[in-house]
């Protein structure tokens, strides 16, 4: 059986946590803040017309966007509440309810390989330790044979960057660039935010 990630921990500790973050990014995107960085970097990545696979979408912010632009969006998270919330405030993309860990979009008539796959939100650092290489071993069966994954995720979070790309690299992905921001400054020894652009291999 697979652990339970963290995420889940918490909506189980705090009924209303999820909630809260659907409100928190709604009130955020109604003051206008920027909540597509990331959606930019991955779309500059592409072609129009893309099939990208936003893993760990939450209420949907980075799927939407490369919708919008052009690209065919399939949206996973562990969370039914987070779903709900990307079907009622972005629909076109497919928002799927899915435990990253168990990821097999082929048993659900998704036989796609995806271009990208997105996986912002310091999604990677909620995963269960126990599941982290079969997270990232999925993300590799699905992703095209020259696609890329993209993923992104702060220090301090129980997840080393170094433990994270010996964890890729065991996993079938190599480095293709790192980065410190999702606004393309370098990765530096120093970094707190490491954003990690993988191909497979």
């Amino acid at each position: 059986m697979t652990e339970q990630n963290a995420w889940l921990r918490m909506t189980e500790e705090d009924p209303d946590h999820s909630a809260a973050y659907v409100r928190r990014f709604r009130t955020l995107a109604e003051q206008g803040m920027d909540l597509v960085g990331e959606a930019r970097l991955v779309d500059a990545m592409l072609p129009r017309g893309s099939h990208v696979l936003d893993a760990g979408c939450g209420p949907g912010r980075v799927g939407a966007l490369l919708h919008e632009v052009g690209h065919q969006v399939v949206g996973v998270d562990a969370d039914p509440v987070l779903i709900a919330a990307a079907e009622e405030d972005h629909p076109g993309p497919r928002w799927l309810v899915g435990d990253l860990a168990e990821l097999d979009l082929r048993a659900q008539g998704i036989d796609t390989a995806f271009d990208v796959i997105v996986c912002a939100g310091n999604v990677m650092t909620f995963l269960a330790e126990s599941t982290r290489q079969e997270v990232l071993r999925r993300m590799r069966a699905h992703v095209a044979a020259d696609g890329r994954a993209v993923l992104g995720f702060g220090a301090g979070r129980g997840y080393e960057f170094d433990d994270f790309l010996a964890d890729a690299r065991a996993t079938g992905w190599a480095e293709d660039l790192l980065l410190s921001t999702w606004d393309l400054r370098p990765f530096t020894p120093d970094a707190d935010f490491l954003v990690a652009v993988l191909r497979p291999v």
